[in-house]
């Protein structure tokens, strides 16, 4: 990671739970950091919202132009030809930073992994095999990375973990048909994660989305 996460608390009191928010390729840290007031989080809820800054690295498919990206992609059918030593470097930085908060005094059931597009990937791939139990992770505008090797790794600790799954019926980027697949994935392998689905949506976040995930964010850090 080429610099230090961007920091946003909430709450009157000392933080007492976390969110690590991962953004998507070409953005940084900033890029989810104004949804925090949006989504109107109850004040009770002392939460740390951690934003990282992905690496700048060159991406095949845009012509090797370097730029923030969590892993490299090389085709434009992005589940295939997966980047796995960069998805597993980029994993192994998420628990860095997940144990980074641990060592701060918050409980790992305390923590959240949120991710768009990319982001998503990256707190799939690694909130699905943390070696302790989490507080759930979103994926937002994204799919399963490594799925043929989720089934031999993913974690007992997490095994019921809430996973909020969120997407948009017209994204051309990430096709709303990989995260049907992606659902159904997770379900065969004993998860039951939460699906959101929003009509003419593309590859971004809008108002009502904003408003499952404050609900959802309520009910898992509750």
């Amino acid at each position: 990671m080429s610099d230090s996460p961007l920091i946003v608390e909430t709450g009157s009191n000392p933080p007492d739970s976390c969110v690590i928010w991962l953004h998507g390729l070409g953005a940084d840290g900033h890029d989810f950091e104004p949804i925090v007031p949006e989504l109107g989080l109850s004040p009770d809820l002392n939460v740390r919202f951690v934003f990282p800054h992905a690496p700048m690295i060159p991406v095949t498919i845009n012509q090797g132009f370097v730029m923030r990206a969590w892993y490299d992609i090389a085709a434009s059918d992005i589940a295939e030809r997966q980047d796995e030593s960069g998805i597993r470097s980029s994993q192994a930085v998420l628990i860095e930073l997940i144990e980074a908060q641990i060592a701060e005094g918050i409980d790992s059931t305390r923590i959240v992994l949120a991710g768009f597009s990319q982001g998503g990937v990256i707190a799939l791939q690694t909130g699905l095999r943390f070696n302790k139990p989490l507080a759930g992770i979103m994926a937002l505008s994204t799919y399963l990375p490594l799925a043929e090797t989720l089934a031999a790794e993913k974690s007992d600790e997490n095994l019921t973990i809430p996973v909020f799954l969120a997407h948009g019926s017209a994204d051309p980027v990430i096709a709303v048909d990989l995260a049907y697949s992606t659902r159904g994935h997770l379900e065969k392998q004993g998860y039951q994660p939460s699906w959101h689905e929003y009509d003419a949506m593309q590859h971004s976040v809008c108002a009502e989305e904003i408003e499952h995930m404050s609900q959802w964010f309520g009910t898992v850090l509750a």
